[in-house]
């Protein structure tokens, strides 16, 4: 049948047109800069690759973003942000469908930016990072202070300018990019770098720390929203003051710090207090000190001569104590004495009781104690040695009364036994004997019945057994092959032979006669 369309276009399998629409495609577009929002945004594959959609009113467009690139993009892609992407067309074969490989990607416009700083701040916020319980006072004057920020902008010369000027202080100064895409890790760096420095040394712990950072749009102020910079400064063990931008700015790190400036110069004020108003209220209190403690004086002085005036006559007050020391010094003579005779008496009957208690009466009690103990020792050993001789002699004679009864019943049972065992020698004897002519006579029957059953018998009527060179009984001729050596048993001893071919004759009747003989000598076997 002819081709109802008719053409000379080349034909192309489907992997060669793919290829051809990759290639024309990747040339024709190269990279490009879409604008769109992100959907159907699940996180990252089990692979590590990221793969969404980007859409508008009336369009989307199928993205991916590999590992590599993923781990280094500022901004993470999320369900619903608003974003300008920046990567190579390109088609996907297996579905016949055109995607993105997006290389970077940004917020699109401010808008965006600020939907995804309520979000963050949200989020941080539901952790407890802002949580106004967290935050520690700053030290009223620091030895030191931590500044990161630029080195190069006039953020640090006003911060340096204005401690110098209020109060000179130790200034340690990290420098960090403040705007870029590895700012906000420098920045992170630094806060977690200040916090491991030691607390002695040359290069010690600052005792407050200032992130500081010159104005700008929200784009340049980005760094100081991230993550890592905000989790930093919570984490941080030294406290942080955070001037980023101007009064009307604020970043996430400004709800992290534990206090807010609302300028870098600001922050240095917060920092440190004014040495001459410092200088004048520490004089103006020890003026007020010393007035003070003149006046407490004075005011002393005159309650101390009101006390005197109301004080009496030095011999008004001592009278009365003088005429009791004398009543009681009568009193302690007659208690004296007292004391002392009952003492003497006291005396005389410890004396009396402690003669009692002498050694020489106490061994003399001992020694009269220790007498009648060994006379009653002596006849207390008389008479247990009587009570033992006595059981003695009783349990001898039961003794030899038991042994003489054992003794008679030992011998009696004796001659029973020997008698038992006469009587089963005799029977042994008789069992013995009749044992072996029964098994004599049985030997001799069975001797005289394999005389008459056996195959010399058979032998002695003239037959003869054939064997092989293996000593095995031949019954049939079959069996025989021809030159084989043979050993033939007659009733008179035995003879060697060579088989030989059989001849064509018929077998003469002995011979039929020996072989059945053969078979009969065989079944002896």
């Amino acid at each position: 049948m002819p081709d109802p369309f008719p053409s000379n276009a080349p034909e192309l399998s489907v992997s060669e047109l793919s290829s051809a629409l990759k290639r024309t495609i990747e040339d024709r577009f190269g990279f490009v800069r879409v604008r769109g929002e992100i959907s159907n945004f699940r996180g990252q594959h089990s692979s590590g690759h990221a793969y969404f959609s980007l859409k508008d009113q009336s369009a989307r467009i199928d993205a991916v973003i590999w590992k590599g690139v993923y781990a280094k993009l500022k901004t993470k892609p999320q369900e619903g942000l608003e974003v300008v992407a920046t990567g190579k067309i390109t088609t996907y074969p297996g579905k016949s469908a055109y995607q993105i490989v997006i290389e970077a990607l940004e917020p699109a416009g401010v808008g965006a930016l600020m939907a995804l700083f309520e979000e963050r701040r949200r989020k941080l916020g539901a952790e407890g990072l802002f949580d106004e319980a967290r935050k520690r006072p700053l030290p009223f004057l620091p030895s030191s202070i931590g500044v990161v920020t630029s080195p190069t902008g006039a953020v640090i010369r006003d911060i340096l300018h204005r401690i110098a000027e209020r109060f000179p202080r130790r200034v340690l100064v990290w420098p960090v990019r403040v705007q870029g895409e590895t700012s906000a890790a420098e920045v992170a760096a630094a806060i977690d770098g200040l916090n491991a420095l030691p607390e002695t040394g040359p290069m010690r712990r600052p005792d407050v720390i200032i992130v500081a950072r010159g104005g700008g749009s929200l784009e340049d102020l980005w760094s100081f929203n991230e993550e890592i910079v905000v989790r930093a400064a919570a984490q941080s063990r030294t406290p942080i003051i955070a001037a980023i931008g101007h009064e009307t700015d604020w970043t996430l790190i400004d709800y992290a710090a534990d206090l807010r400036a609302p300028t870098p110069t600001a922050a240095a004020e917060k920092a440190v207090p004014v040495r001459a108003e410092l200088a004048t209220t520490l004089a103006d209190l020890g003026r007020r000190e010393s007035g003070a403690m003149f006046r407490l004086g004075e005011r002393r002085r005159a309650d101390l001569r009101a006390l005197l005036r109301a004080l009496p006559q030095g011999e008004a007050i001592i009278a009365l104590p003088r005429q009791r020391l004398d009543h009681v010094g009568a009193r302690l003579g007659a208690a004296l004495s007292k004391a002392h005779d009952r003492q003497r008496i006291g005396l005389a009957r410890l004396s009396h009781r402690l003669s009692q208690q002498s050694p020489h009466a106490r061994l003399a009690r001992s020694a009269e104690r220790l007498a009648g103990l060994g006379g009653r020792l002596g006849r207390a050993l008389d008479s247990g040695r009587e009570a033992r001789l006595r059981r003695l002699a009783h349990v001898g004679a039961r003794l030899a009364a038991a042994r003489s009864t054992s003794r008679r019943v030992e011998t009696e049972k004796l001659s029973a036994a020997r008698h038992r065992i006469d009587a089963l020698a005799r029977r042994l004897s008789y069992g013995v004997n009749a044992g072996v002519a029964t098994r004599r006579t049985t030997l001799g029957a069975l001797a005289q019945l394999l005389g008459s059953l056996g195959y010399k018998q058979v032998l002695a009527r003239g037959y003869a057994l054939v064997r092989d060179a293996d000593q095995r009984p031949l019954r049939l001729a079959a069996e025989i092959r021809d030159g084989a050596a043979l050993e033939i048993e007659f009733v008179d001893g035995r003879r060697s032979a060579i088989a030989g071919p059989a001849k064509d004759a018929a077998p003469a009747k002995p011979a039929v006669k020996k072989g059945r003989a053969k078979r009969d000598q065989g079944s002896l076997f």
